[in-house]
C-alpha cells in the first residue's frame, strides 16, 4: 500500500540562516544550545551568516524574541541575503506567522530543524514512521498559523457538514493518519515487550549504549562488537534504530549491547513520544552505558540533559557506568571531569572507542555489575531477531 504524501514541506533549503535565542532570566546554556542549533543546521547544509540574542525575563507571546528585535533582523537579512529564521526554541503558530510577517523570512523553530534530521537520518521502515507521526503532530497546532488559506468552507460529499473549514478537513485528515502509524507502532511495542520478556526468561543481559548524539556510541559499539559492518559516521543522529550485536569476555561469555538514538537539547516531545517503541529498549536494560563526548564544551551540562532525558522514559534509576569518550582529545582534562562525576556518584571510565585504550577497565566493571547474568555463545538468534526486524517493512 502506497503511503500518503507527507503533508509537512521539508525539502525547502535556504541558502543562509540566521539563528535566534533568548536569554532568560536565570539561564546560562544559551550560547551553547545556539552552538548547537549551527551544528544542526551545518546537518542539513545551511550555513549560518548572524546569531541574534536578546534578553528577556520571558519570550514575547507574540513574536518569543520582541517585535523590536525582529526588525532589526528584517533589516540585517536584507543586507547578508539570509533567507531564513532559525528560532532556537519551540514557536506557537502565533509567533512563527507574527515572525513572519515582520522579517518577511521563513521561520522555523528547532523542533523543525531537528525533525528534518531525523527524516534524512531514517532508511527503516519503523524510523520512517516514527519520523512521519512526530512530524503530523508537530504540523496539526501549526495549521492555525496559515490563516486564510485553510479558513474556506465547504461542503458535499466526503465532508462533515456544509460549514466544515478546510483546517477542520486538514486537521481529521492528520488524526486518520496518526492513528494508523500509532496502531502499527503499538504492534512493533508489542512485539517488543515480548522479545524482552523472552530474553529475561533465558537470562541473557543487555546492555544499552545511551548519550548525546555524535558522542562516539556507534564507534563503540563497532570496536566493542568487533564487527566492522557497523556504521559510525561523525554526524547528528546517524543512528535511529536499535542496534544489537554480542560482545564477549576474554574468559568467556559476554553481554548483548544495544545503540539506538542519540539525546539533545530541547530534543521534541513529538519525536520522543514518536520513538518511544524504539527508545523504551532502554528501560530494558539490566545496565546503562551512559557515553559523553569528553572534548564536548561542557560534557557534564551534557550529562545532566541525558539524565532529564532518561526521567522522561522512567531509566534514569537504572544502573549504569558513565563512560568518558574521546579521552585522545581531551588529555590532563579528563581527569578533572571525570572527578566531578565521581562527586556526583557516578562510576565514571575514560576510554577511547578509535584506539580501545579503557576497554579492558570498562569490560572488567560490566561483568562486576552484570554478576553471574553471561550471554552464551550459543545464543545468537537474539541478534539476529533484531536485524530481521529492523529488516522489515
Amino acid at each position: 500500500m502506497s503511503r500518503q504524501k507527507r503533508t509537512i514541506d521539508l525539502s525547502i533549503k535556504p541558502k543562509k540562516a540566521i539563528v535566534a535565542g533568548v536569554v532568560r532570566a536565570g539561564s546560562d546554556d544559551t550560547e551553547l544550545s545556539l552552538d548547537e542549533l549551527v551544528m544542526l543546521l551545518e546537518n542539513l547544509r545551511i550555513p549560518t551568516v548572524a546569531r541574534v540574542v536578546q534578553n528577556r525575563v520571558v519570550p514575547d507571546p507574540a513574536s518569543f524574541i520582541g517585535s523590536g528585535k525582529a526588525e532589526e533582523i528584517k533589516d540585517f537579512a536584507a543586507k547578508t541575503g539570509a533567507t531564513l529564521l532559525v528560532v532556537d526554541d519551540f514557536l506557537s503558530p502565533t509567533q512563527k506567522s507574527n515572525l513572519q510577517k515582520i522579517t518577511s523570512l521563513q521561520v522555523w523553530d528547532r523542533a523543525f530543524v531537528i525533525m528534518k534530521i531525523f527524516e534524512n537520518r531514517a532508511h527503516t521502515a519503523e524510523a520512517k514512521l516514527q519520523v512521519e507521526l512526530a512530524q503530523y503532530r508537530y504540523e496539526i497546532p501549526s495549521l492555525k498559523g496559515l490563516g486564510h488559506q485553510m479558513s474556506r468552507t465547504g461542503g458535499g460529499i466526503g465532508t462533515r457538514g456544509p460549514g466544515e473549514t478546510e483546517f477542520e478537513r486538514h486537521r481529521r485528515k492528520l488524526e486518520r493518519r496518526i492513528k494508523g502509524i500509532t496502531e502499527r507502532l503499538e504492534e512493533v511495542r508489542k512485539r517488543r515487550r515480548e522479545r524482552r520478556d523472552k530474553r529475561r526468561r533465558d537470562g541473557v543481559p543487555l546492555v544499552a549504549l545511551v548519550g548525546y548524539t555524535n558522542s562516539g556510541k556507534s564507534t563503540l559499539l563497532k570496536a566493542l562488537s568487533k564487527d566492522e559492518t557497523i556504521i559510525s559516521a561523525n554526524q547528528l543522529f546517524s543512528t535511529l534504530d536499535t542496534v544489537v550485536r554480542r560482545v564477549s569476555y576474554r574468559d568467556g561469555g559476554g553481554f548483548l549491547l544495544s545503540d539506538t538514538v542519540g539525546f539533545i537539547r530541547k530534543l521534541p516531545p513529538e519525536l520522543v513520544a514518536a520513538f518511544r517503541a524504539t527508545l523504551e529498549e532502554v528501560s530494558g536494560a539490566a545496565l546503562l552505558l551512559l557515553v559523553l563526548d569528553s572534548s564536548d564544551k561542557d560534557p557534564v551540562e551534557s550529562f545532566d540533559i541525558v539524565i532529564e532525558t532518561l526521567k522522561e522514559l522512567d531509566a534514569d534509576k537504572l544502573p549504569r557506568i558513565t563512560v568518558l569518550n574521546k579521552i585522545d582529545k581531551t588529555g590532563e582534562s579528563t581527569e578533572f571531569i571525570r572527578m566531578e562525576l565521581r562527586s556526583r556518584g557516578e562510576d565514571t571510565v575514560p576510554v577511547c572507542a578509535l584506539t580501545g585504550d579503557g576497554f579492558t577497565e570498562l569490560l572488567s566493571k560490566v561483568k562486576e555489575r552484570l554478576g553471574e547474568e553471561a550471554y552464551s555463545s550459543g545464543r545468537n538468534e537474539y541478534v539476529s531477531q533484531w536485524d530481521d526486524f529492523n529488516a522489515e517493512e
